[in-house]
């Protein structure tokens, strides 16, 4: 398993969930929501350069939303245009694509779950939502020994 620590995105179209892992990339924990829209990178690229000065920063890792059967769709390249952005403000900071079919279905049942509310449980679902792409991306290494998902290239 590769030390240091890594970033978890959930991009959606209102919010952007963040988590972070530990520096040994056993576990994943959520870290701020950040409203999409006009200022959002720099957010983000602040947030890598905080964890860089504390820690060693590996990577991004970007939830990318396929259809039920793997295929890409107009959300896909909404993400796919988004990690391209993101990976030229981050750089030399790599940038990861992991596949995310379910998983801000699966942090809404597990915050119904645990009593979230309405209006309560949207406020922290992108969050989770970071969470479990993030947990699955460690999950995925820890299992295969091979970094997970796509390495999104950096134009210029």
């Amino acid at each position: 398993m590769r030390h240091g620590v890594r970033l978890g995105l959930d991009p959606g179209d209102a919010r952007i969930g963040v988590a972070r892992s530990d520096p040994t990339g056993f576990l994943a924990t959520p870290l701020e929501t950040v409203k999409k829209g006009r200022g959002d990178l720099a957010r983000l690229k602040e947030i890598v350069a905080e964890i860089a000065e504390e820690s060693t920063m590996l990577e991004v890792v970007v939830g990318l939303p396929r259809s039920l059967k793997g295929g890409e769709n107009p959300a896909t390249a909404k993400v796919r245009d988004f990690a391209a952005s993101l990976a030229r403000r981050v750089a030399p900071v790599p940038v990861r694509l992991v596949d995310e079919r379910l998983t801000t279905v699966s942090a809404e049942a597990m915050l119904r779950d645990r009593g979230r509310k309405g209006q309560d449980r949207r406020a922290v679902v992108d969050m989770a939502a970071a969470v479990v792409i993030l947990q699955h991306a460690l999950d995925s290494e820890r299992a295969s020994g091979v970094a997970p998902g796509e390495i999104v290239e950096v134009g210029h």
